[in-house]
């Protein structure tokens, strides 16, 4: 059992340096001059919109089939079951303890996306998993284990996403507004598509704007009139259906579309695509076994998804960088209350291990309702343990929070994941319960 603990502990330790270290490289890009402020909020935005949706594509299209399909089921239930209970704990906990609003999104999202991974590959080389699923099976075990993780963070990502925003701002906004109170979202965004942009907009010259920048189209200027006209009649017809409709279904098109976001989106086309098996042999086979697309978008959509993880916590190095400099001017900086830090800390390193890891084992042991598969169990029990995401931060970027906001979050996640080996108690105790259940 010592021997044990200290191997995960020494996971756990690799994995949290891991990802301080990443911060670091963030504060040093930062601190040098080679990264923005504005230019890390674009980045987070592009992981949300574009990184994350390519990796939940390749991960639950390649991991899921036919067969196995149900097991997936009791990560769903359970990823709902944990992220609402933690919203509604966090919610009593800001109104009876009068806690600043980012402790709602704190505690009610944690880690499971880079942290697990990260933990899971320093788990995989020392060995610790092979005792649940043999040691000849440690790799597949390990894979299906990296697929629990992201099928419960489609369930985060869509809760968050859909309505974190109005839990950090005290209002719903969508991710594409900008913040009327922080002057640095006024700036344009270069996203080359004219945010400014109105329907008044369509046949003007870019001369009458002066040189082309950097959001001058590429694209000829038939095509950008063409594509202009395009959208116009297309939004115009969809929002004349709309009106139209009876008020009971343009309330459940509103509340139905406010959880369709990017990580959505790419969850559904990797279920689409995993469930499909002729879609799956296209997208993830061999060449000679009918995978014609894998070679080059598959495999295109998969680099561009495995950047999501390291580019998401550089950007929270750059919000660090920016608060410490606030810091050391005399500006604000972003207070961090300690009472928030705590209270995080207790829910996700002690409350919830105390829940999960013998509800799980009680559940695998005395009941049929999960699947016969130790790794499996050994996921359900860690899923809502560990600390807050990174893409709390990400989400006040795209909420329109002050940037006192933001810096104060960048600091409150830089100490999570120093405190991060904490959870390698959690990690034995798992493991444990599972090899137990197993018996």
């Amino acid at each position: 059992m010592a021997s044990e603990f200290l191997i995960s502990f020494l996971g756990a330790v690799q994995a949290s340096l891991s990802v301080l270290l990443t911060i670091g490289f963030g504060v040093a890009a930062a601190q040098f001059g080679l990264v923005t402020t504005q230019a890390a909020e674009e980045v987070s935005r592009l992981c949300v919109k574009v990184l994350l949706p390519c990796l939940l594509i390749v991960k639950l299209g390649s991991e899921l089939n036919i067969d196995p399909a149900g097991r997936y089921v009791p990560i769903v239930v359970w990823a709902l079951v944990t992220t609402i209970t933690s919203i509604l704990i966090g919610k009593v906990a800001v109104k009876f303890f009068h806690l600043p609003a980012w402790t709602v999104p704190a505690v009610a999202f944690n880690n499971t996306e880079s942290l697990p991974l990260l933990l899971l590959e320093s788990l995989e080389t020392t060995g610790v998993l092979a005792t649940l699923v043999g040691k000849g099976e440690a790799s597949e075990g390990i894979e299906r284990a990296r697929t629990y993780f992201l099928a419960c963070s489609v369930i985060n990502n869509i809760i968050t996403f859909s309505q974190g925003a109005k839990w950090i701002t005290g209002k719903q906004q969508s991710p594409d507004e900008d913040s009327s109170e922080d002057p640095e979202n006024q700036q344009t965004r270069g996203n080359g598509q004219g945010g400014d942009t109105s329907e008044d907009m369509d046949g003007v010259d870019e001369d009458s704007f002066g040189e082309p920048g950097e959001r001058t189209s590429l694209l000829p200027n038939k095509v950008v009139d063409w594509e202009r006209r395009l959208g116009k009649d297309f939004g115009s017809r969809l929002h004349g259906y709309f009106t139209s409709s009876l008020r009971s279904v343009r309330s459940t098109l509103a509340a139905v579309g406010t959880f369709i976001n990017p990580p959505f989106v790419g969850a559904a086309i990797g279920l689409i695509i995993g469930l499909l098996p002729p879609l799956h042999r296209l997208f993830f086979n061999d060449m000679d076994q009918g995978g014609y697309l894998n070679a080059w978008l598959t495999s295109s959509i998969k680099n561009v998804g495995q950047l999501f993880m390291s580019l998401q916590v550089i950007v929270v190095g750059v919000k660090l960088s920016l608060s410490l400099r606030l810091m050391k001017e005399g500006q604000k900086a972003g207070k961090l209350p300690p009472g928030p830090v705590i209270f995080v800390i207790v829910v996700r390193f002690i409350l919830w291990p105390a829940i999960s890891i013998p509800l799980i084992w009680a559940l695998a042991t005395y009941t049929n309702l999960l699947a016969e598969d130790p790794m499996l169990w050994w996921t359900l029990m860690m899923m809502p343990i560990g600390p807050t995401a990174m893409k709390v931060l990400a989400l006040a970027d795209v909420s329109g929070a002050s940037e006192n906001i933001r810096m104060t979050i960048a600091r409150f996640l830089t100490l999570s994941y120093v405190i991060t080996p904490i959870v390698s108690i959690a990690v034995v105790a798992a493991l444990e319960a599972a090899k137990a259940a197993k018996q």
